[in-house]
């Protein structure tokens, strides 16, 4: 995977992350806040993951270079 595909990929993730934090904001369900909270737990270690492979991607590239 390019560094540009894993960016666009974290891209993606954060704008879920976003909407699971205004979810988590609307809620008043504790066992809701719960899953949400979950669930970004879950998508912030995603993002990292491909901040990571981007990250490599990138340093790849320039060694080839």
């Amino acid at each position: 995977m390019s560094a540009d595909e894993s960016l666009t990929k974290a891209e993606a993730l954060l704008a879920r992350l976003e909407a699971a934090r205004a979810r988590l904001e609307s809620t008043d369900d504790p066992d809701e806040a719960i899953e949400v909270l979950q669930e970004l737990a879950d998508l912030a270690r995603e993002i990292e993951a491909e901040l990571q492979r981007a990250r490599r991607a990138t340093e790849t590239d320039a060694a080839d270079s």
